[in-house]
This record gives structure tokens, C-alpha cells and sequence, in this order.
């Protein structure tokens, strides 16, 4: 069975497409087709197509995708505001030409959803954040960690074996044409490990001691952060300089 992840996070997809038209792998059309939904830009409700055009005319040369969350400000570099902003979304899409976007949905009556994207200034600077192979390595140990602690813990209400199967499962890469084979590996277990992720925070765990509880929340704690760095590197191995090979 094939797991085909429909990313929650709009920046990982505009970054995936984006970088592929910025290196050439596709066209502007096909990168903005490809990212779901309408999406325009505040506050004059700019289509991305003509957004992303006008920062190519102004040197932009490749995108980068931050997930924040508290006490970990994942791929950000800068100024307060903007990691702010970017922390209570959750998600951004940096530039290398001083520029940070920020998603929030666009709902419009009841029949258009789409996203609305709000520009900030944004330092430019290499964020802190691993490369491929290290995120690569993290996630792979992140997985047996939480294989071995969900294998431990008694199948109430079918939780064990629901995670377990996410486990199993294959998914989608999410990832644009130009991307190296690793980058698609990394990002399609990232996607399915955030099923687990995503599953677990749904389940509430009844009937498990206090110790198996604390073991349970931290398995998944590690493996939240693995999940979030691999999916920073694989968006950003489509440029030879960060997969290091």
C-alpha cells in the first residue's frame, strides 16, 4: 500500500516547486499548477506566479523552508518579528534576497479555500540546520526508537498496531522534479513518520502506566524533531551545496 501524504504545511510545497523552477527542472507554470489551491499574496491579492517572477527579476535564486515550533526555531534566521510570525504558524518560506513568507488560510464564502501569504523582512543568513545525511541518520534512529517503544506497549484500542502499520507503510515524497534520489527517500519517510506523529497525538493513550506514558510522549517527541529536520534538509538537497555529495 502506498501512503500519499497531502502535506499540511503550504511552504513545503511552494519551496519543493519553487526550487525546481529556480534550477531550471520545470516552469513557472507547472511549479505554481503543481502547489494545491489558489494562492495570492497580501495585501493587493497577488497571484504567487506573478509574486515569484518579480523576485527572480530581483535575484532570487533559491528558497527555504523553516518549521519552527517552540523552544526549537527550526530554519529561521531572523528578525524577531518574522520568527515570531513564522513560530505561530508553525511553517515559512525564506529567501535568499531578504524576504520571509508567512501562510494563513484564505477562506472566501464557502466554496474557495486557499492560502494567503504575507510578506516579512527576513535576515539573510545560512540557518542552522542539518544536512541531508545527518537528517538522514537522525530519522532512521528516530524510527527504531519509536518501532522498539510502541512494540513494547499493550495494543489498547488497536493504537500499537495502528502505529506500527504507519510505520510500514509507503508514501509519497512530496518533492519536485530535480531533486536527488536521498532527498526523495528522506522526505517520502518523513511524511510517513509524521503519520505516526500525527496518530499519536489523536490517541490518548488509556491504560498505560505513568512511566510508559512518559516513554511513549518522548519516543515521540524525538521523532517529531527528526521528522521536522528531514523534511528542512530534503527541501533544500536540490542545491549540490547541502546534500553534500
Amino acid at each position: 500500500m502506498v501512503l500519499v501524504m497531502r502535506l499540511s504545511q503550504p511552504s513545503a510545497a511552494v519551496v519543493a516547486w519553487g526550487n525546481a523552477w529556480l534550477t531550471g527542472n520545470v516552469g513557472l507554470d507547472e511549479a505554481v499548477d503543481a502547489v494545491t489551491g489558489p494562492q495570492v499574496i497580501s495585501p493587493n491579492d497577488e497571484p504567487l506566479r506573478v509574486f515569484l517572477a518579480g523576485l527572480r527579476s530581483q535575484g532570487l535564486t533559491e528558497l527555504r523552508l523553516a518549521l519552527p515550533v517552540p523552544g526549537d526555531p527550526l530554519g529561521l534566521t531572523g528578525p524577531a518579528d518574522f520568527n515570531a510570525a513564522a513560530l505561530e504558524a508553525g511553517e515559512a518560506v525564506l529567501t535568499d534576497i531578504g524576504l520571509g513568507l508567512i501562510p494563513e488560510p484564505d477562506v472566501r464564502g464557502s466554496s474557495y479555500l486557499g492560502v494567503r501569504w504575507t510578506v516579512h523582512a527576513a535576515v539573510i543568513a545560512r540557518p542552522d540546520v542539518p544536512s541531508l545525511p545527518e537528517a538522514d541518520q537522525q530519522l532512521t534512529v528516530a524510527m527504531r526508537e519509536v518501532t522498539e517503544v510502541m512494540s513494547g506497549l499493550d495494543d489498547v484500542n488497536g493504537e500499537r498496531s495502528r502505529f506500527l502499520k504507519a510505520l510500514r507503510d509507503d508514501a509519497d515524497s512530496s518533492l519536485a522534479p530535480g531533486y536527488p534520489a536521498r532527498a526523495h527517500r528522506v522526505a517520502a519517510l518523513a511524511n510517513r513518520l509524521s503519520l505516526v506523529v500525527e496518530l499519536a497525538r489523536d490517541a490518548a493513550g488509556h491504560n498505560l502506566t505513568a512511566a510508559q506514558m512518559r516513554q511513549r510522549s518522548e519516543a515521540l517527541q524525538t521523532l517529531d524533531r527528526a521528522v521536522r529536520r528531514a523534511r528542512v534538509a530534503a527541501h533544500s538537497a536540490v542545491f549540490v551545496f547541502d546534500h553534500g555529495a
